[in-house]
């Protein structure tokens, strides 16, 4: 299995003109995805909350969250961010790839538009 990682620019909502281009480690497994905290304090997106994250060997980390928008190739999406430490890679998870409207290709570690269904009766 490769590594795949996508450039994708980070705003704190879909009109604000300030913005910084991330390059992420692609990981559909992590729901949440990581900037480093400084971008996003240099973006003023400003946390409002706390969370806990298990790794894979148990340790659990507390972490700010807040919101961001994110696009890719010209499409884009709100999700929650993760405030990446010293040491956070940035991560780019299942959540902002569902808001953008992308999913990636486990074969060919490439992102692609997702089939977007949607459910309903006809009356």
């Amino acid at each position: 299995m490769g590594i795949t990682t996508a450039l994708l620019r980070v705003r704190e909502h879909r009109k604000a003109e300030k913005f910084a281009d991330v390059e992420f480690l692609v990981d559909s497994g992590a729901i949440y995805s990581v900037v480093p905290g400084r971008v996003l304090d240099e973006l003023n997106i400003e946390p409002y909350r706390e969370m806990s994250f298990s790794l894979a060997d148990g340790t659990t980390l507390k972490r700010k969250v807040s919101s961001a928008y994110f696009e890719f190739e010209g499409e884009g999406g709100p999700a929650p961010v993760v405030y990446g430490e010293e040491g956070d890679s940035p991560l780019l998870g299942a959540t902002t790839l569902g808001s953008i409207g992308l999913v990636l290709n486990p074969f060919t570690r490439t992102l692609h538009p997702m089939r977007l269904l949607m459910a309903g009766l006809k009356s």
